[in-house]
Formats: C-alpha cells, structure tokens, sequence
C-alpha cells in the first residue's frame, strides 16, 4: 500500500475510526496489528524481519542496562549492531560486496565466480533497523532508559505512517508519545490536513509530474545530449526527489497527526540551503542526526585537529552515501558530500572560533544571501547527477556536457516551461515560510488565504494528475 493510492486511504479510513472509537489501552494493540497487515501488503514474509529486530533489540537495551561492566555492556551493543546490519548486510548489500571482492581477486589474478544469492529487497529495510538500532546505541550511551513494555516497543519499530521512508525518529520523542493518552483536539484535524495535502501535492503534482523529464535524461546515453538537457534533467530530478521524500514525511507526519501523534520534520525547505551543513539540517534530518549523533561524533566529530574533523566529515558522508544504495555511485555522492562540507567549513560560522568570512546569516546582506542559495542549490544537483545515473561513467559523461557546452533545444524550453509550472509556485510558498520561521505559518492567516491555498492544491491534484503514479523513491533504500 502506498499514501497516493485509494487502497491505503480506504485502509486508514477504517483504521482511523476504528482507533478513535477504541479505549486508550486497546489503542496500542491496534496501532502494532495494523501496523503488520501495513506492512505484510508489500511482503508477508519480511513481517520476520521487523520481530526478530524488535525481540533483539528489547532484550539487548534491558541486558545492556543491567549490565555496569562496560565489556560487557559493550558486548551486548555488538549484538544489536551484528543483528541489525546483518539483515542489510545480507538483503541490500550481500551481492554488491561479493561481485567487488571477484573483481578485486581478478586484479591479482585468482579467478573466482561470484556467489550471489537471489533476494528481494524488504521494503524499507534501511529506515526501520536505524530506528530500532539508534535505541540500543542511546541505551549503551545512557540517553534513554531501556523499554519494559514490548508492546509499546514493537509499535516504536513498526509504526506504520514512518515504517518505510521514515523519519528515523528517536526513541525518547516517539516512545513517551505511545504511553501517553491522546485526546482528540481541534488542531489534530487542522494539522493534519495541511500536511496531508501539501505531501500529496508534493509526491503527485511535483515528483510524479516532472519525473519523466529526469527519467527521458538519465536514460539517454550521454553522448547524445547537450548541456541545456543535461541541466534541465538534473533540475528536475532535483525537485522530483524533493517533493517525493519530503512528500511521503509530509503524509506520514499527517496521518500520524490524526492519530495524536507529532513525527518530526524530515524537511526544512532544503534548497534555501545557503551552505553545505545548513543543507543536511534541512535535507532528510532525521538521517542527519542518526549519523550525527551515532557515527560522526564517536568518530571524534570536531574535537580534534581540522585534518581528523576532515577525515570524519568524509568517513560519515562516505558512509551515508552507501546507506542509501549498494553501488559506487551512491558512495561518490555522499563523498562529493563530504567534500563540499570540508571545502565551505573554513568560510562557515563556528561559535568559539570564527565568525566566518560570510558573517553570521541572519547578518548577510538580501544579495548574499540569493548568491549562495543559488551556489549551494547548483553544488547539491551536481551531486545529484551521481545519485539518480545509472552508472559513474553516464555521471561522469553528463557533467562533461554541462562543461563541455550549452545548447538549447525544444526539450530544453519544455522542461524549463514545466519547472517553472509545477515547482514555481510552491518554492514561492516556501520562501514564505522560510521567511516566516514557523513550518505551520499558514495555520494562522486568515482562512479566506488558507482556503484559497488550499483550493490551489486541490485543483492541481485534479486537473494535473500524473500520466503514470510511481512508488515513493526512497521505498528502495
């Protein structure tokens, strides 16, 4: 089931009423029930996966927790981790890294057959084993308590609105939520809607809309296309991937919101970056923080010299990379990542050291500002060209054109022409936003205004619905 199809509204529907109608202590029973049929519609065999996860890691946070001698306690994160990156290491990862070993062989001339094994890859898979992994990390570093209740702790795992794209929320946000009672207020239904539809617009009108534009590009050999295309293409898969994730997170944080429950933002208007760290506080948080909080700053973070801060700036983007895919593609462009955030660290803020040369933000003259939105908008599609080509060579080649020469054509003017038509208006909206401070600030203008947005919205969905709907992109990581 997925948000933009009439079977999951039809789910929820039930779902929703069902759950409102029920006792506070029947709720959660419900919630993990649903949950499981959720997921058991893409695989009913992959449900496996979700318990073992949930069993393990319930069992390591009370054993890591009982535990005062640190091997020991250390012993039991191993299990976590060895349980939790087993599953990906065997579904997501298992082929890519024995076809690389064959051909590393072949370079020292052993000539093996490469072993792979013929598998499909569980839905969602790298989001849900983060979230119950980063619980028994935060046990392990005493920042939350260990769960007693393995109920509310296999609804924390498999809580169906986040499951499979996310957010990779924390345990201590999303936990005390389940055991709390939730009235229904005025507010859920207001906040809800908002964020309902801006993702359906987002995912239908934005994502599904321009994405035969970046599909047409990618799939051409690059040899055959010029630089205008080139950029054309790459925009728009800018923006398809945009309103696809942050459309689902949208939906998500929405259903969730009918429920009683708040999901974080896993998007804060990310192409108003105006530098490569603001970008990864506004682009896919959630993942930001996760590897943050559980690679980066074990790693050393920025507490040593600036070559090792350099070195674990590379080490996580390197790694976040190959968390989103098993390809080389995928691990040059969290590199690239990481390169553009040790390139822009010497010219950004950092308190207690520097005030950077291009001064705090909210300092910086309307036309500095504009510059370096538009700056980090091109740096971040030119990683994007190695994220979504099928190959580092199709990358490599498309970039030349780029380089090489810019020509404009007939696709060119369309692509522009439909840029603008579906992305325009609601990059206006959120400059707005951004402007105001507050991701509800339509919640509070006048309703004529909201109506009017809304009614925008609505029409779009009707009038200008995609040639053909398509899973949420990120189902495959």
């Amino acid at each position: 089931m997925i948000f933009n199809s009439y079977l999951f509204w039809a789910f929820f529907a039930v779902v929703l009423l069902v759950y409102w109608l029920l006792p506070h202590k029947y709720q959660r029973w419900l919630l993990v029930i649903t949950s499981y049929i959720f997921y058991g519609a893409w695989d009913w065999r992959f449900l496996s996966l979700i318990f073992i996860s949930s069993a393990v890691d319930f069992v390591v946070g009370q054993a890591i927790d009982r535990r005062t001698d640190p091997v020991q306690r250390k012993r039991m994160l191993i299990i976590s981790v060895l349980v939790n990156l087993g599953f990906l290491g065997i579904f997501k990862y298992f082929n890519f890294f024995a076809g690389e070993f064959v051909h590393l062989m072949d370079l020292f001339g052993f000539h093996l057959s490469a072993l792979t094994i013929n598998v499909v890859l569980p839905v969602g898979i790298s989001f849900y084993t983060f979230q119950t992994m980063g619980y028994t990390i935060d046990v392990y570093y005493r920042r939350a308590a260990p769960s007693r209740d393995f109920l509310g702790f296999s609804l924390f795992v498999s809580f169906f609105p986040q499951l499979v794209a996310g957010p990779i929320e924390r345990y201590s946000h999303l936990m005390p939520q389940f055991e709390s009672r939730r009235p229904w207020t005025h507010n859920l239904f207001g906040e809800g809607l908002y964020h309902v539809l801006i993702g359906m617009f987002k995912k239908v009108v934005l994502a599904d809309n321009l994405a035969p534009i970046a599909d047409a590009i990618f799939a051409t050999p690059y040899q055959e296309l010029n630089g205008g295309q080139v950029l054309i293409g790459v925009w728009a898969f800018a923006l398809q991937i945009y309103g696809d994730f942050s459309g689902y997170s949208s939906i998500a944080q929405g259903i969730a919101r009918w429920m009683g429950f708040e999901l974080m933002y896993n998007f804060k208007m990310p192409y108003f970056a105006q530098s490569p760290s603001d970008f990864w506080r506004r682009w896919h948080i959630s993942l930001s923080q996760w590897l943050r909080d559980n690679l980066y700053v074990p790693l050393g973070g920025n507490r040593g010299s600036e070559p090792k801060t350099y070195r674990n700036l590379m080490l996580t983007m390197g790694i976040g990379g190959l968390w989103h895919g098993a390809a080389w593609t995928y691990v040059i462009w969290g590199v690239l990542h990481g390169a553009l955030l040790c390139l822009f660290r010497p010219f950004s803020l950092r308190p207690g050291k520097t005030a950077g040369v291009m001064g705090p933000p909210e300092k910086r003259p309307l036309w500095l500002k504009l510059l370096l939105v538009f700056v980090m908008f091109q740096a971040v599609c030119l990683t994007w060209l190695y994220f979504r080509a099928p190959s580092a060579t199709q990358a490599w080649g498309m970039l030349a054109a780029v380089v090489g020469g810019f020509s404009w054509d007939s696709f060119t003017t369309f692509g522009l022409a439909s840029l603008a038509f579906y992305a325009l208006p609601l990059l206006v909206y959120e400059a707005w936003v951004e402007r105001s401070g507050n991701m509800l600030a339509i919640l509070k203008v006048a309703w004529p205004i909201r109506a009017a947005f809304y009614s925008y919205m609505l029409l779009m969905l009707w009038f200008f619905p995609p040639e053909a709907s398509s899973a949420f992109i990120y189902f495959q990581f």
